[in-house]
């Protein structure tokens, strides 16, 4: 028993031991972090500035995979940010992994110093890396400010434990407010290294610069094959991992130990001590340099390659050009060979060489061969990147030769072309003859135009030479102007014969795991109709081919999106084409269009193939002429609109959600759409020409959703001028609603933009039904002045004034109702008596409205402050000339924006809303104006149910983002097709009945709120507040009612209670203030909230009993006291007679009531108080 017990400890203790050991070894530190995992759960590879077997890292874990400040930091350091953080005024909106507020990316925090102050992000240590090694990721640049973002806000660096460090990475410094995507090419870091994001900034706001989402791709040195050899055509490296042939003796430790570059018989130069017998005289005043990065600068990111090839650092050497200080006044330069023996083609000279061609100055570089001629054999056009790419060239000629190489610069503010590593094979040597050259090249003709005219699809030369070579296939030349940019193993190269031409994927020298990309030359701008047509095959024996995708990259902006895709295999019949087209649209900058592919195998039997490549209707002044302009339904395209593509995001057609037929096509923003990126996106008109009459916008509209951010119309002037002409923010119901806008006359050519605005991330914008009619705009439905007058117009010899709380005093509203904040237009009207003496008169006109036969209700919000502001009254004028008073109010709360309305009876006459102000001789006084709506039914009864069947009635959606971040969404369960909601409303039972809804998603963060507020109530000894609520299940979301007095917030009930069906709630409301109701929803991740038939008895409490005065504003009351006063006047007369009549009797005869009667002590007219009385003013 005892022995048998012994053995269990034995094999626990030895398998425990086994575990530890196993443990041990792939913890060990020489294989943590070098992009193997070697523990199962590849624990080794966490933490190391990625995490796990993708080797990413998206920040979304407080731990930032590794990533950490150094504890000198000062207080302009990176920080783990949201983008509702900073979202109101910096940085970017959202993350870039779940485009949402709730996701995390690391970003500056502000600064403000004398001198330029660095803040870093430093990594792990990390092992090795291979020589295709490279760090995809996600940046953001934006100047917030406007204060400059400096010449080096962000760059990349590696640093070794040696202290040496060297300059990886370096974005371009422009502003733009979105993401980009680019690529750190690390390449062979043979020991242990950090990587180091650097930000140099003297002032600039939180999240301006930031990075997000990091993939490091093809980083581990080749594994072992465990019992196996290499397979055929591979090589053996010493540490047993396996490299193709193609990499052997190429000048780059592919096997990370070296063996795959010994024993090769090359002649190589690295420019470490000489230059290895290259000779560097030139007729040319421009010449290359051999230097190193710490000669060229430590300090400037932006100078030189920041490392050599052959050591990776910044104290390697290499050859290097570029603008030289005093100018550029040649712009080439070249270095050769010594004369090397004649070849053959079973034996030719091979020459292998690393290029770093960085930056706008990069203008491209060519190897020609020098024997009795001068002619290339190899080009490699423009900037390719901050890296260093291989490069592999043949020469067989069969006289004496040198090698040629030669570079064009330009004249640009940054960047130069670098060469190292130049391995010659045994074939190359040297010779003892001199080489002469019996015919020089023809000189290259000069530019027949400005370099900005070539390839803008106008001729503007002879024979549309300007445009010869612009990578149109229907030009002669056209095809040539196609320019290989792979860096890569496979690459593009042009067949061309007498009866076809088209490009198509080969071989190449580059060592990078990438896409074959080949591009055309700098292109437009274009107009919005500019396509791109082509015919392309991949054909071949293999089911799949490999792929295919056409990129745009922007000269300012960089690579956008792919424009088209295929992957696989076409026909099977090898003269069988497909063909695709590809909207360019309108494009301000210039432009590159790159083919990419990448074949899963590369051989004679396999083709990628491209041809008949046309550029059509891109000229930037060409715009079509659609037969309904502007006006446009969106069911057969976009009519006279097009997509700007400066933006962040495109409008999108979708199918079923649509104002005009129900079913059809409209232009919708869903924000909470995952692929969505940024702040903005925008529709923008055609060009409209410039005329004497007035034109209105008109268009339908829907925001909605807890989030669904901001919908504006802009006018843009020629020259870049944009005039925000109207606006909405926030939820307006899962319904659409009209708007229009007048546009006014204009002396030159106007467009039109609608901008979708991405405050938010939990909404939908759509537009449809848009039409442009040359005559003014009625009285729109909806006017918050936010972006103009709306039509409004003043009368009156004291103007109304369209403010902001920005551009105010003090004494006037600090913030609008719209938005509650100071950002926000209202209209007003200076009563003080300096401007509006007492009984002067200033109105406020509305555009004339066409008569209906159905009564409308007239909502708007007002406020009054100062001391005695005077009074408001609200008429409807009749092109008749008759007015009918529906608002008068003279009562003066400071500081509070109040509800009114008032109804306007049906009639079949034109009509106009006049807002009269008469002045009080106030002092710092003002009347204020703001959300004019305009509902197509009756005001709704104080006291009565609002069933939401026809909008919110009188309750709100705040908008101030101190208060809370989300809306309350009117909809129903028939009109909802995202958000999820109760099966039918509790008014109508139906699934078509309304409700408001509250629903919960992950888009944003849990715990986010939605005020909903009643307009403002009279103090109450006992009103009762009623309605019905419906909650799901899940956890963490809240409904709670509040009443906000004089800006305090107390609970009255909290619904804790989990229901799934719908439920009436009452709770009665005493408070000895004014008072407003307040309806709190607390969202979660799932689920929804929802309310229904809500109603409050003003005065009367749950118990039906009528707990205060009768309130005075009503028109029996007003009735009465004109009864009362009529009385009083018919009295003061009658004694007034028998006073006068007895007045002599009293003077000789005395009476004790000689100094009695009715005398002002008795009774006092005050005009206040009458005014006062006679008020309606509408809760």
């Amino acid at each position: 028993m005892f022995p048998s017990r012994s053995s269990v400890i034995f094999l626990l203790l030895a398998l425990q031991w086994a575990a530890g050991s196993c443990s041990q070894w792939c913890q060990a530190p020489e294989r943590v972090c070098d992009f193997v995992c070697d523990c199962d759960d590849c624990s080794d590879e966490q933490d190391c500035g990625y995490n796990g077997k993708h080797f990413d890292c998206d920040f979304e874990d407080v731990g930032m995979c590794g990533w950490t400040e150094p504890s000198s930091s000062g207080t302009f350091r990176w920080e783990r940010l949201q983008g509702g953080d900073i979202l109101s005024d910096s940085g970017p909106s959202s993350d870039y992994t779940t485009g949402t507020a709730t996701g995390w990316f690391m970003g500056v925090s502000a600064v403000t110093a004398e001198s330029p102050d660095t803040a870093v992000l430093i990594s792990p240590e990390i092992q090795q890396t291979s020589p295709t090694c490279r760090l995809c990721l996600r940046y953001f640049l934006w100047d917030s400010g406007h204060t400059g973002l400096g010449s080096a806000p962000l760059w990349a660096t590696i640093n070794h434990f040696d202290s040496q460090q060297a300059v990886v990475w370096r974005p371009e410094a422009s502003s733009i407010h979105g993401w980009r995507e680019d690529t750190i090419f690390l390449g062979r870091i043979a020991s242990p290294f950090q990587i180091r994001f650097n930000s140099q900034r003297k002032e600039g706001r939180t999240g301006d610069v930031a990075i997000d989402q990091l993939e490091f791709l093809d980083c581990a040195l080749p594994l072992p094959l465990v019992g196996k050899a290499c397979p055929s055509g591979m090589f053996e490296c010493g540490r047993e991992g396996c490299v193709e042939q193609r990499q052997v003796c190429d000048g780059t430790d592919d096997c990370g130990d070296g063996s795959d570059e010994k024993d090769c018989g090359y002649q190589l130069c690295d420019f470490e001590q000489d230059w290895c017998g290259w000779d560097n005289r030139s007729i040319s005043s421009l010449k290359w340099i051999r230097t190193n990065q710490l000669s060229l600068s430590t300090t400037d990111p932006q100078k030189g390659p920041g490392r050599d090839h052959s050591e990776n650092t910044a104290a390697g050497s290499f050859l290097y050009v570029t603008v030289p200080d005093d100018g550029l006044k040649q712009d080439w330069a070249s270095f050769q060979s010594p004369p090397l023996q004649p070849t053959n083609s079973s034996h030719p000279c091979k020459m292998v060489m690393y290029t770093h061609q960085f930056g706008p100055r990069s203008g491209g570089l060519t190897v020609l061969v020098v024997d009795r001629a001068i002619y290339p054999v190899w080009e490699r056009g423009g900037a390719l990147g901050d890296l260093w790419v291989k490069a592999e060239v043949e020469i067989v000629t069969n006289t004496s030769f040198q090698i040629l190489i030669m570079a064009a610069i330009r004249n640009y503010t940054y960047g130069g072309i670098a060469i190292d590593s130049i391995l010659l094979s045994p074939e190359c040597r040297i010779s003892t003859e001199t080489v002469s050259v019996e015919k020089l090249p023809d000189s290259p003709k000069d530019p027949c135009t400005d370099r900005e005219k070539l390839c803008d699809f106008h001729a503007d030369c002879e024979g549309q030479e300007d445009e010869a070579k612009c990578g149109d296939f229907s030009y002669p030349q056209g095809s040539s102007g196609w320019t290989d940019a792979s860096i890569g193993s496979q690459g593009w190269t042009l067949y061309k014969t007498e009866e076809e031409e088209y490009l198509y994927v080969v071989s190449a020298s580059g060592q990078q795991l990438t896409d074959a990309q080949t591009r055309t030359p700098l292109l437009g701008p274009t107009g919005p109709a500019c396509t791109m047509t082509f015919d392309f095959a991949l054909t071949g024996h293999p089911d799949h081919i490999g792929d295919l995708s056409v990129t745009l990259i922007d000269s300012v902006l960089g690579a956008g999106p792919k424009m088209f895709e295929y992957s696989g295999k076409t026909p099977a019949d090898p003269e069988e084409w497909q063909s695709a087209e590809i909207l360019i649209g309108f494009r301000k900058n210039r432009f590159q269009v790159a083919f990419e592919a990448r074949a899963m195998k590369l051989c004679n039997c396999v083709r990628i193939k491209v041809k008949n490549v046309r550029f059509h209707n891109c000229r930037a002044d060409y715009y079509p002429s659609p037969p309904t302009g502007l006006s446009c339904n969106f069911e057969s395209g976009l009519c006279g609109w097009y997509q700007d593509n400066d933006d962040n995001f495109d409008w999108t057609e979708l199918d079923g959600v649509d104002h005009t037929i129900g079913v059809g096509k409209s232009l919708v923003v869903d924000m909470w759409s995952p692929s969505l990126r940024g702040t903005f996106g925008r529709l923008i008109s055609f060009p409209q020409p410039p005329g004497s009459t007035d034109h209105c916008l008109s268009f339908f509209y829907k925001l909605y959703g807890p989030n669904p951010g901001t919908l504006n119309v802009k006018l843009l002037l020629k020259g870049g001028a944009e005039t925000v002409i109207w606006s909405h923010t926030g939820s307006d119901g899962n319904m659409w609603h009209e708007a229009t806008c007048p546009v006014g006359r204009h002396i030159d050519d106007f467009q039109l933009v609608f901008e979708a605005v991405r405050s938010g991330f939990d909404g939908r914008v759509a537009i449809d039904d848009v039409s442009v009619l040359s005559e003014p705009c009625g009285m729109p439905r909806r006017c918050s002045f936010e972006g103009g007058l709306c039509g409004y117009t003043r009368s009156g010899k004291v103007p109304w004034l369209h403010l902001s709380g920005q551009r105010t005093s003090a004494h006037r509203p600090q913030s609008d109702h719209t938005l509650e904040s100071s950002l926000g237009s209202y209209m007003l009207v200076d009563t003080s008596g300096s401007n509006l003496p007492s009984g002067e008169t200033t109105v406020l006109v509305s555009p004339v409205r066409h008569g209906t036969s159905s009564a409308e209700c007239l909502n708007f919000w007002y406020q009054m402050g100062g001391e005695n502001p005077g009074s408001l009254t609200v008429y409807v004028k009749q092109i008749d000339g008759r007015r009918v008073k529906i608002f008068s109010t003279s009562l003066n709360r400071a500081g509070v924006w109040r509800h009114g309305n008032g109804n306007i009876r049906g009639t079949l006459v034109d009509w106009q809303v006049e807002f009269e102000v008469v002045g009080r001789g106030g002092r710092d006084a003002h009347i204020a104006i703001d959300d004019i709506f305009l509902s197509p039914l009756p005001c709704e009864e104080q006291g009565a149910v609002c069933t939401l069947e026809n909008g919110l009635c009188s309750w709100s959606n705040t908008q101030n983002i101190q208060v809370d971040e989300l809306d309350w969404e009117l909809t129903s369960q028939e009109a909802e097709q995202h958000y999820p909601t109760p099966l039918r409303d509790h008014t109508l039972k139906t699934e078509k009945g309304h409700f408001l809804s509250l629903p919960s998603s992950d888009q944003t963060a849990a715990m986010q709120r939605a005020h909903l507020l009643s307009p403002h109530l009279p103090p109450t000894k006992g009103t009762c507040l009623s309605f019905w609520a419906y909650k799901t299940h899940p956890v963490r979301r809240q409904l709670s009612v509040w009443i906000l007095s004089n800006g305090r917030l107390n609970q009255l009930l909290e619904l804790s209670d989990l229901w799934e069906s719908w439920k009436r709630f009452e709770v009665d409301i005493a408070s000895t203030e004014e008072y407003q109701i307040v309806f709190q929803g607390i969202k979660g991740q799932s689920g929804v909230l929802a309310l229904d038939d809500i109603q409050y008895t003003v005065g009367v409490n749950c118990e039906l009993k009528h707990t205060d005065t009768a309130p005075q504003d009503n028109t029996g009351g007003i009735a009465a006291s004109i009864v009362v006063v009529v009385l009083i006047i018919i009295t003061l007369t009658v004694v007034l007679y028998y006073y006068l009549r007895n007045k002599g009797k009293s003077d000789s005869t005395p009476s004790p009531s000689a100094n009695g009667g009715f005398s002002s002590d008795i009774y006092d007219g005050d005009d206040t108080d009458f005014n006062n009385f006679r008020e309606r003013e509408t809760a």
